[in-house]
């Protein structure tokens, strides 16, 4: 058991929790009552990827840091090796990763989140894709390719062959890229050399050689000497990253710390490059073994430099051929890799977290496999990319989906909360539950400019980079509590208890990070309320992949649906085994869905499964996609969210007789447009006692909901904003019910003092202004190019004083609110209101803003950051206070 820190803790009889008022050291709350408040541990929430200039850091710095992000209220860090920003000698001899300074560093990292309650993640080497020092191109731990030469002739040839060479081989060119399967030949050198005479014809000489890559991990050098990548589909890969962390990382007072505060071992995504094929030494033989096929004969059309395949036979089978390799490799980067990574982590006490993906390998398979399985914000198309891993992580027991979150091209030191928490009211939408921030930065690297060391910004030299440097650089971090507790207690929900959906595509692969998931539920399904996942074969092999009551897997899937190939055009087609899972689960009674003319089914040897599985009671056969709706009708299925067509989508969560709902006004992907929703939405409960209970997730406070029931439903009303999400548990508990009605005075506030700290390198200076209207700082001359914080006041006569809501319109970036001197709650920077409870007379309302540096920047850096237009600062409203009883 890992050290827990607890941010608050209370009682109260109507919580199936304990109560908690969230705050920070760094962001303190005002004192509240913690009856009716949700309790949330420091574990519950977001991380941070710490950007590290590698071992160039200060043991005394990095205890501090630790602290920072403690105080604020977030739940450990990621240390990475990374600084393509930085272009002056970093040392990696003294002070590279795995050197003795970068260990001292680790050590009090380690040390300060015990203390703390945080936990830090290592990533398996320095920077991505995983590699380590100590080997070399040649290696046999390191990555491999196929390089290949290709020589067009006629009649005859003779060309001598190196020694080291895999192969050489003939085939006639039948037409452009298509070659003729028959007349591949391997040919035996003789004396040093091969010679083959062929028929009349266009045809090709091909001579292979396997070698190192030679690919080094990303912003490098960070080690002397080099790193290289390792072998992700090979025993001796694996084994060169254990042998470099007992050589260079493993000390006995690392290990020991590990134990009380290390939280995950991470590796990035799986970006193996080479302009040639990618290999492992044991392909040859692993693939006839696997697949019953000999390579050699094929691989003409399986060479793929840079990614992009070259020859095809001119028929189905190049396909499945290329499918078979691609899952050959993803079957050694399971057994090879992933296992044997996670035996290693097991043993220091760590987990294993990965974001899978990359190449043409089953995702699916596996997140079943990984304690943490991870997506990227940035670099996923659409949320089907991440409900891929969801599903699995929920078919497999697993309770956490990772993201990389809020990374942005182009959004350093301009990247808004605002915007983060519209990014991640989506992804969390699509089955995400725990969020790694993208990222913290150390304070200081040679050559960094003010405000400091920034891992991608400039990048690589010019351009301004990646979002984003939090910390206590931005002016936006005196506003981070509030910021992350709404992480701790939304992440808290979507980890309690197991994940429900209604409906199950089954996959022929299982791709992600490919933009491809389910076109009718993207379009028709979830725009009313339905939910799904993904199965493949790999995870309906897994032991949980039963049928209990019509229900399929933890996620509780009420019916599975069965399509074409969506990565081969809809191909008719899939593994036998996957055809015998379907066929097993629908005689146990799941209901099937069966899309298309399934007449040209192929392999021969799928016929009888599939005859069998549409001769099934529970199978439904319907033309195209369109026909989906009325099959599951028919059926009887029926989901469990059900509303009017919008943009809202949610998760379903249940632990005992308690459900929890998150209902989010998502984007399928980051460039859909979406508006407010204001809808009544059906929610199913476990219970037919249970009532609704909004969970405040910005305070923590908890609201009973008013509600119509019929039988296990319960109707409710919803309003949200583009990217806001709501936290809803229905329980059996009641909780009163808040009720108000605006009285429909409303007063304008209009007149405003303004006090702005001008944050700039030498320091800061501040401006006072007056303001009749609100408009933004890049209008006002003084402040066209200040970042910093504002505080706005202004005062209101109450007369015999009431209650109002504060409607502060449009906020840039994050706001928190004073009345009479006294600090509000935090406040939800995509709908900014927060109630007031006024006094008689003379009230004084303090509204402060906090923006991100660019405006700033923009003087001070403007080789970098000169090209970006002045962002909108400040309060710009309209504000008004709407009177209520």
């Amino acid at each position: 058991m890992k050290r827990r820190a607890v941010i608050a803790l209370g009682a109260a009889a109507v919580a199936p929790w304990p109560s908690a008022v969230a705050a920070s050291a760094a962001n303190p709350a005002p004192a509240e009552k913690t009856a009716g408040f949700l309790a949330t541990e420091v574990s519950d929430g977001a991380k941070f990827r710490w950007w590290w200039p590698h071992g160039l850091v200060d043991p005394v710095e990095i205890a501090r840091e630790v602290d920072q992000i403690a105080d604020a209220g977030f739940a450990g860090v990621e240390i990475q090796d990374v600084h393509h920003s930085v272009k002056f000698d970093l040392d990696p001899a003294g002070h590279g990763w795995g050197t003795g300074p970068w260990r001292d560093a680790v050590e009090s990292a380690l040390r300060q989140a015990g203390r703390r309650g945080l936990t830090v993640d290592l990533a398996v080497g320095p920077s991505w894709p995983a590699a380590v020092p100590g080997i070399t191109p040649d290696d046999p731990a390191a990555a491999k390719e196929l390089f290949h030469t290709v020589t067009p002739f006629t009649g005859s040839i003779t060309v001598p062959v190196a020694a080291e060479t895999f192969a050489v081989q003939i085939a006639r060119l039948v037409s452009a890229g298509v070659l003729d399967p028959a007349s591949v030949q391997t040919l035996e050198p003789v004396n040093g050399q091969v010679t083959a005479t062929v028929p009349d014809g266009n045809w090709l000489l091909l001579t292979y050689l396997v070698r190192g890559s030679g690919q080094q991990p990303e912003g490098g050098p960070h080690t002397d000497p080099p790193s290289y990548v390792v072998d992700h589909f090979s025993p001796a890969g694996t084994k060169a990253i254990r042998d470099a962390w007992n050589e260079h990382v493993l000390t006995p007072s690392i290990r020991r710390l590990l134990r009380d505060a290390g939280g995950d071992l991470f590796e990035d995504s799986l970006e193996l490059e080479t302009d040639w094929t990618l290999w492992t030494p044991a392909l040859p033989a692993e693939f006839a073994e696997r697949t019953g096929t000999e390579l050699l004969p094929v691989l003409p059309v399986l060479l793929a430099p840079k990614g992009k395949y070259l020859y095809a036979f001119g028929s189905d089978a190049t396909n499945h051929l290329r499918d078979a390799f691609n899952q050959v490799l993803s079957d050694l980067y399971h057994e090879h890799h992933l296992l044997p990574l996670r035996d290693f982590a097991h043993s220091l006490g760590l987990r294993l977290r990965a974001q899978p993906y990359g190449l043409s390998t089953d995702a699916i398979r596996s997140a079943t496999l990984l304690d943490v399985p991870e997506g990227e914000s940035l670099g996923f198309k659409n949320l089907d990319d991440f409900r891929v891993l969801a599903a699995a992580r929920d078919m497999a027991g697993r309770r956490i989906l990772s993201c990389e979150a809020a990374a942005y091209a182009n959004g350093a030191y301009s990247t808004t909360w605002n915007k983060v928490l519209q990014t991640m009211g989506s992804v969390f939408a699509g089955g995400v539950n725990q969020a790694v921030l993208h990222g913290f930065a150390y304070r200081d690297a040679p050559g960094a400019a003010w405000p400091g060391f920034a891992a991608f910004s400039p990048y690589n030299g010019n351009g301004i980079g990646y979002a984003e440097a939090w910390g206590p650089r931005q002016p936006t971090w005196r506003h981070v509590g509030g910021v992350a507790g709404w992480f701790r207690r939304t992440q808290k929900i979507l980890q309690a208890g197991t994940a429900r959906a209604d409906l199950a595509f089954f996959r022929q692969k299982g791709f992600t990070a490919t933009g491809i998931g389910a076109p009718w539920a993207t379009n028709d399904g979830i725009p009313i309320g339905w939910t799904h996942g993904f199965v493949d074969e790999a995870s309906l092999s897994l032991p949980a992949a039963k049928v209990r009551d019509g229900r399929l897997g933890p996620p509780r899937y009420k019916a599975v649906i069965l399509d074409g190939d969506v990565f081969r055009g809809k191909d008719h087609t899939l593994s036998v085994r996957a055809a015998r899972r379907l066929v097993a689960i629908g005689r146990a009674g799941l209901p099937v869905v069966v899309v298309g003319d399934w007449a040209d089914v192929h392999p021969v040897a799928l016929q009888p499964p599939l005859a069998q599985l549409l001769a099934l009671p529970g199978t439904r056969v319907v033309a195209d996609q369109t026909g989906i709706p009325a099959a599951l009708e028919a059926l009887g299925v029926r989901r469990d969210v059900e509303y009017d067509r919008s943009s809202l989508m949610t998760v379903h969560r249940v632990d005992g007789d308690l459900d929890h709902y998150y209902l989010a006004n998502a984007r399928h992907a980051e460039n859909r447009v979406i508006t407010a929703i204001d809808q009544d939405v059906w929610l199913t409960t476990t219970s037919r006692t249970s009532v609704p209970v909004e969970v405040d997730a910005w305070t923590g406070e908890r609201r009973g909901l008013p509600y119509t029931r019929v039988g296990n439903r319960l109707r409710i009303h919803v309003t949200l904003q583009p990217g806001q999400s709501r936290l809803v548990t229905c329980q059996r508990q009641r909780v009163s019910v808040a009720t108000r009605t605006f009285t429909g005075a409303e007063t304008p506030l209009t007149g405003w003092a303004l006090e702005v700290e001008d944050w700039q390198p030498t320091g800061v200076t501040t401006h006072r202004l007056t303001l009749d209207g609100l408009v933004p700082w890049s209008s006002i001359p003084e402040l066209a190019d200040v970042s910093g914080v504002g505080r706005y006041r202004t005062t209101v006569d109450a007369g015999a004083g009431g209650r109002a809501s504060l409607v502060l319109g449009k906020v840039v970036d994050t706001c928190r609110v004073r009345l009479n001197g006294r600090l509000l709650p935090p406040i939800d920077v995509l709908e900014p209101v927060v109630d007031l409870t006024l006094g008689p007379g003379r009230n004084t309302i303090e509204v402060e803003v906090a923006t991100t540096l660019l405006n700033r920047l923009r003087t001070t850096s403007p080789a970098v950051f000169g090209v970006a237009a002045r962002q909108a600062y400040g309060l710009l409203g309209p504000v008004s206070l709407r009177w209520y009883r």
